[in-house]
């Protein structure tokens, strides 16, 4: 099994607005896709959807304030059912830290190194979203392939 890590730090913010951002459907929509809907509670789906690119549900399977956000993923691309998504919050030196893992993979495919950049697009859109109030979310992403 293979991973995909990144890190980031948002300036003037904390894990508390980190975590509101990534547990709730408003928030997720201001920074992912703004084709969001479903359950944001723990045990419900979420779906995201890209467009002509398709999208995937995430089971909510655990969150726990200013620390720890955690999904399944339920339904999508083949490669992406059953990985798990792990968003771990920590305050550090004024800047609120986000360590993303998108864990599980079966084998490091070339999808996954597509998939590995447009996190970062996207955790660059979170990070944007947190420090001016807004984000780059799809479909005003930026696009990285055919893919999207």
């Amino acid at each position: 099994m293979v991973d995909i890590l990144h890190r980031i730090g948002v300036t003037g913010s904390s894990p508390s607005a980190v975590y509101e951002t990534l547990t709730t459907i408003d928030g997720l929509a201001k920074w992912w896709t703004e084709d969001t809907v479903g359950d944001d509670s723990v045990g419900g789906v979420i779906r995201f959807r890209f467009g002509e690119a398709g999208g995937f549900d995430m089971k909510v399977i655990e969150n726990q304030p200013d620390e720890l956000v955690r999904w399944e993923v339920v339904e999508g691309p083949e490669e992406w059912i059953g990985t798990q998504v792990r968003f771990e919050l920590k305050q550090e030196d004024g800047f609120a830290i986000v360590l993303f893992s998108h864990e599980g993979w079966k084998e490091p495919v070339e999808f996954m190194n597509h998939c590995s950049t447009k996190w970062a697009v996207f955790l660059m859109s979170l990070k944007k979203l947190l420090e001016t109030g807004e984000g780059d979310p799809a479909p005003n992403d930026v696009k990285i392939s055919n893919w999207h």
